[in-house]
């Protein structure tokens, strides 16, 4: 088993969608409903939103894929973060988002997250970042276990709306080392 990490691209808005669809009900507490989860795909990880993302100059997503299919994806977000309690949490600056990370089901714990956020690290480190950040659901222990062996470390707390529910996450953020300088916050 081979897992290749390449950039996205425009011709890929519509298998990145259909990635998001089967992935990001595995990120999700038991408890959120099915109408809640395909609101929340209808309106951010639609292939119309993907074309967004891929024409935004400060997004970047990365395509893992295992012996030539697609296997999953992260979207790296390079912004001052908006969100008060985010802002409050991470330290130090510049600082880039793991906006997603989304594997399907069959690829987990076959080494394809670890290689699209080790890929998403050395792009973020080599543009000059000194920090990144994530939420996670406090509900998601594989995923917190997981990002906590990558590095990351616990650092706060946000609220995320999925349907008409609020969600807990925790802020998690990994500092990137010496390499990284002042930079403006695009690709």
């Amino acid at each position: 088993m081979t897992v290749t990490v390449r950039p996205a691209g425009a011709a890929d808005a519509e298998l990145l969608h259909a990635l998001a669809r089967e992935t990001f009900p595995l990120a999700c507490p038991s408890n959120t409903t099915p109408e809640a989860i395909a609101e929340f795909i209808a309106l951010h990880l639609s292939a119309d939103s993907f074309r967004g993302y891929l024409n935004d100059a400060t997004r970047e997503i990365l395509v893992a894929e295992v012996d030539g299919e697609a296997a999953g994806y992260v979207l790296l977000h390079a912004h001052e973060p908006h969100d008060a309690d985010v802002a409050a949490a991470v330290t130090v600056r510049p600082i880039i988002e793991l906006s997603k990370c989304y594997v399907l089901a069959d690829f987990h714990g076959a080494g394809v997250a670890g290689a699209l956020v080790d890929t998403g690290i050395a792009q973020a480190r080599a543009n000059g970042f000194a920090a990144m950040w994530l939420g996670v659901n406090q509900e998601n222990i594989r995923a917190n276990r997981f990002y906590e062996k990558m590095g990351f470390r616990l650092v706060g707390t946000k609220r995320f709306l999925v349907g008409e529910r609020w969600e807990d996450d925790y802020v998690r953020e990994l500092l990137l080392g010496a390499n990284a300088s002042s930079r403006a916050l695009e690709f």
